[in-house]
């Protein structure tokens, strides 16, 4: 009988995290949640999982590190916290080879190199959004792109809920860049964040970015592309953080089979 995959949980406290633990839980035979990891000025710090995700007592405190005894050391690590989190986890999975998801997002460059660096020694999976039905988009939207050519406009647009830090989102952008990729775009010359002024016509080769935040939106996106008489819009809706959550935990499946390397939910697809 195959063990079940010892998980950790970074960002515990948040959306993310408590969803994520939760599905876990629901799935003793493929998890086995042994960490879950919080700021340590965080309320949540100290308490048994179980009273955060509204289940019975699990036996697994939430702390601020990984638990140092072999037994416990988790095979994945799931990371929805914050990109200063994330740095430090990188390093710490690194030492202890703990495979990773990552699915933080305001990563600067240089994480992504640090990243890069440890996907020499352990498997990192990087997603800014990890829905299957995104990952899909994402490839959709890059071939439509390309068969397409320059003669239509291309407009992304996406919506969250009002309390989103970052602007635009990661999926945004991660469309945005596979759009790029797959046309022979710069991404930082061809990226116009919204319009304003008198002479904000559009400059052609541009790809529009736009940002709403609202309400307790959980995600949306939709990519435009438009010419003389003809508009087609790809569109995804999320209404359920669940749909990020089991694809995260799928993510954490494959990572804990994978050997060192980076990899995306492309290749958990098959589509990479």
């Amino acid at each position: 009988m195959t063990q079940a995959i010892k998980l950790a949980v970074s960002g515990a406290g948040g959306r993310m995290g408590n969803r994520i633990m939760a599905l876990a839980a629901a799935q003793p035979a493929q998890f086995r949640l042994v960490a879950a990891l919080e700021r340590a000025d965080s309320p949540w710090t100290g308490k048994d999982v179980g009273s955060l995700v509204g289940l019975s007592p699990a036996g697994v405190a939430i702390t601020a590190t990984l638990p140092e005894t072999d037994h416990d050391t988790p095979t994945v690590l799931i990371d929805f916290s914050a990109p200063e989190a994330t740095r430090q986890l990188i390093a710490v999975c690194r030492q202890k080879h703990v495979g990773m998801v990552i699915g933080t997002t305001g990563l600067a460059e240089a994480d992504q190199l640090l990243i890069r660096e440890a996907a020499r020694d352990i498997p990192i999976l990087q997603a800014a959004n990890t829905s299957l039905g995104v990952n899909l988009l994402l490839n959709v939207a890059a071939e439509m792109a390309r068969k397409l050519g320059d003669a239509y406009d291309i407009e992304i647009v996406e919506a969250h809920h009002n309390q989103k830090k970052d602007a635009p989102s990661g999926t945004a952008l991660a469309l945005a860049e596979s759009i790029c990729t797959a046309t022979n775009r710069n991404l930082s010359a061809a990226l116009e964040h919204g319009r304003h002024g008198q002479d904000a016509k559009r400059r052609p080769g541009s790809i529009g970015m736009h940002a709403l935040r609202m309400g307790d939106v959980v995600g949306e996106h939709t990519v435009y592309f438009a010419t003389g008489g003809e508009r087609i819009e790809i569109r995804h809706v999320a209404t359920t953080r669940d749909t990020f959550a089991m694809g995260a935990l799928r993510a954490a499946a494959f990572i804990a089979g994978s050997k060192p390397g980076r990899y995306s939910m492309a290749d958990v697809l098959g589509i990479s």
